[in-house]
């Protein structure tokens, strides 16, 4: 029988305090959360990484892309749906607890610090390779370091601080892309100064529109689906808002249908004015590539910019995601208490940590990058899609609970209940099987499984423990 929050049974583990209870603060505006949601899914995957799932796709990666994004908005509005009704830091975490037990919590929660902080490094090294091609000779780990300790102070300040930084970061993204469409919209109609209207030349061209098959489409889909991961951070940051409640509901509301105007409206303007086969768009990326074509001056230098703020931002904000969310696991007895504590509305041990991790993660990229290195990357190539699963099962059964015991928390409601959770759910079990299938994502998807499966015994354990010794 489902448990309330007010009549648990005795031996259910104690989930977060309420944002009004919690030791956290409130400094975080709407305008932050609006930008830290639309900021978040905007990185380096769509600037660069986007190149080459075009070059395997053509142009059907406008396709996978709808696909995906149609897979993402689901995702998010589930997770909205709950966060509204029950805001926490630990977002999806706190949510997996309630709906399926402290276990799930446990994986969840663990399993998205894992990736946040190993993220964290990845982003550092690519921020260091564009500094070390402006100034050359200088050696890329200081740089990464340097960018450490910059964003790790910046989130060992007070929350309003990171949301200042990642407002700004993500105004300058979500400027340049906008910049880009309406260039690319003007070019494809044939009213940019120098160009001619290229009309459906490059989408029918050179092998149709699904030029590789659907194999292809299978390889711009896996990519296309792990290019959105970062939304989640929004319901997260929104337990420090000012107003948790209705700063939630808004933040996904209007990312979720802006951030698919961008990928799918980037995607299309790139295969329409480009013909796929161009060997630059997966080199230097589809946005520089077709800025070049365009005659943009001094187009490579200005989006090399554009991705050093991705980067940037994008580190800022897993850091603090990954601090949040340790420190609600601690804050639910599932971590080391150090981690948990606060000072200054701040969870800085925490931060700390996460930096520290990070970091480990860019030494082990020089020196085991052919074996430890590969296995951290192989083992959160998958967690995203193990975290939206936690987020679907979850909004299934809480749904359930919210319309019996207190319906006027429903402010933001998962469409065609429950028909389109279980779609997404269905949806996620054929991406886990398009990825069994093909050589290059196969391996990441037993290292992900097994990480999981460590982390849910492990929680399974502490939930036991827990029960029998409720002093543990």
């Amino acid at each position: 029988m489902p448990m309330s929050r007010t009549s648990a049974p005795a031996d259910s583990t104690p989930v977060e305090p309420a944002p009004a209870d919690a030791p956290l603060t409130h400094g975080l505006k709407q305008r932050h959360l609006s930008m830290i949601a639309l900021g978040g899914v905007i990185g380096a995957g769509l600037f660069v990484g986007s190149g080459t799932a075009i070059a395997a796709a053509g142009p059907s990666i406008v396709l996978a892309y709808a696909l995906s994004g149609a897979l993402v908005m689901l995702v998010m509005r589930m997770l909205g749906e709950m966060s509204a009704a029950n805001p926490a830091s630990g977002s999806f975490s706190v949510h997996a607890e309630r709906a399926i037990g402290p276990w799930a919590g446990f994986t969840a929660g663990w399993s998205f610090w894992f990736l946040l902080c190993v993220a964290v490094g990845l982003e550092g090294i690519g921020a260091a390779k564009i500094m070390t091609g402006w100034f050359p000779g200088t050696p890329e780990w200081a740089w990464v370091a340097l960018f450490m300790v910059v964003f790790c102070a910046t989130n060992l300040a007070a929350v309003k601080n990171f949301g200042e930084f990642e407002f700004w970061f993500a105004a300058l993204k979500v400027g340049a892309i906008v910049i880009f469409l309406g260039i690319g919209a003007l070019a494809i109609a044939g009213l940019l100064p120098g160009t001619d209207a290229p009309g459906t030349a490059n989408l029918t061209g050179h092998g149709g529109f699904m030029p590789s098959g659907s194999e292809g489409l299978i390889v711009g889909l896996l990519a296309s689906v792990f290019a959105y991961g970062g939304l989640e951070t929004v319901t997260i940051a929104a337990a420090e808002s000012e107003q948790p409640v209705q700063g939630v509901a808004k933040a996904v509301r209007t990312a979720m249908w802006r951030i698919g105007v961008f990928y799918i409206g980037s995607m299309a303007v790139v295969v329409t004015l480009l013909p796929w086969t161009d060997k630059a768009v997966a080199q230097k990326g589809p946005y520089v590539a077709t800025l070049e074509h365009l005659d943009i001056p001094y187009a490579g230098q200005i989006m090399n910019i554009v991705v050093l703020v991705a980067l940037l931002s994008a580190m800022n904000a897993n850091i603090y995601g990954a601090s949040r969310m340790a420190n609600s696991l601690v804050a639910r007895g599932q971590g080391p208490k150090a981690l948990g504590r606060i000072s200054g509305g701040v969870p800085r041990i925490a931060v700390l940590m996460s930096s520290v991790i990070g970091f480990v993660c860019v030494l082990l990229s020089y020196w085991r990058p052919n074996d430890v290195f590969l296995w951290l990357l192989n083992m959160i190539g998958a967690i995203i899609l193990v975290v939206w699963i936690f987020i679907a099962v979850s909004q299934l059964v809480l749904r359930r609970r919210l319309e019996r015991e207190t319906p006027e928390k429903l402010v933001v409601r998962m469409w065609a209940y429950p028909y389109l959770t279980y779609a997404a759910l269905a949806g996620m079990a054929a991406v886990f099987v398009l990825m069994a299938r093909e050589e290059g994502t196969r391996d990441q998807l037993y290292a992900t499984g097994a990480l999981t499966l460590a982390l849910a015994v492990a929680g399974y354990v502490l939930q036991v423990t827990r029960k029998e010794s409720p002093k543990v």
